[in-house]
């Protein structure tokens, strides 16, 4: 290695602070002791790292790509100074935690005292978003996302099979007689979560793969917890995933109908992920292992 790890945070501090006088009011250096550290780290790498004029810097995209490879590298460095320091055998420190709404509400708020009371030295962030998450590019230390994964810097672990159930609530089913194959229950589907909404939803029809048509003439809906409460306001039946069927099954407020015709769809897939590829911290640990507990 011919770059010198003590210019990494300099650098990453020049990109998040924009600019090299800002980084180096941040860091307590001078301006030039920072642009020295910046060119004797572009002249090691071969390559420059930002393009810069009087009044603007940006990143070149082998900047943007050494800029990914920094952040892993100040944590590692960060968690390696922790472990010596003794300090890694109670989770500790700031944690940010990206979720999806739906998830963030009906499985994780309701035991956050918990994951509080036994970890008191953890300070959870916690940004509730639908939107794609970059764990790198957003400083985030580790998400849950729903459906298939993209990008190879991150780890996965998948808590939850995903499972899809139809539920419909009792009343409904009283009044209306559910014929349980596909085009049956496709009679009685009004609305369904937006990610399903596909023409050819693929399915399995006691044991048979097949697919059903759950884009036309269906309302469509980028949230489970309101399609949930639209069926028991009596709106038909829907596709909604296990886990947020679980209460209202067992409480009589829904009903599982359909049980030979099940859902082969990796959209429904929720997974942790996390960018971390060698060193995980005792409170990264203890979250994830977190979520594991409450979602089973």
């Amino acid at each position: 290695m011919k770059w010198r790890i003590d210019d990494v945070p300099i650098f990453a501090a020049i990109v998040e602070q924009n600019g090299l006088s800002a980084a180096a009011r941040t860091l307590g250096l001078s301006k030039s002791t920072v642009s020295s550290a910046l060119a004797r780290l572009e002249q090691a790498l071969g390559f420059r790292l930002f393009v810069r004029n009087s009044r603007n810097i940006r990143l070149t995209p082998e900047g943007q790509t050494f800029y990914r490879q920094a952040l892993l590298i100040l944590e590692q460095v960060r968690e390696a100074d922790a472990t010596a320091a003794g300090l890694s055998s109670e989770p500790a420190g700031r944690l940010a935690v990206a979720l999806p709404p739906a998830f963030a509400q009906e499985v994780v708020a309701p035991r956050l005292a918990q994951f509080a009371e036994r970890y008191p030295e953890v300070e959870l962030e916690i940004i509730v978003t639908a939107q794609g998450i970059d764990p790198l590019r957003d400083r985030i230390d580790v998400a849950v996302v729903v459906g298939p994964l993209q990008g190879s810097d991150l780890i996965s672990r998948t808590p939850l099979s995903g499972h899809l159930a139809w539920v419909t609530r009792p009343a409904y089913l009283e009044k209306n007689n559910i014929d349980p194959t596909p085009e049956g229950l496709r009679q009685h589907v009004q609305l369904c979560e937006t990610r399903y909404g596909l023409a050819r939803m693929p399915v399995h029809a006691a044991g048979t793969a097949t697919h059903i048509d759950l884009l036309t003439g269906i309302t469509h809906v980028n949230d489970p917890l309101v399609v949930r409460q639209a069926v028991i306001g009596g709106a038909g039946l829907s596709p909604l995933p296990e886990l947020y069927c679980r209460k209202p099954v067992s409480d009589g407020t829904l009903v599982a109908v359909g049980g030979a015709v099940t859902f082969d769809l990796s959209a429904s897939i929720l997974s942790v992920v996390y960018p971390h590829r060698m060193l995980m911290s005792p409170r990264l640990r203890a979250f994830i292992d977190f979520l594991s507990d409450i979602s089973k």
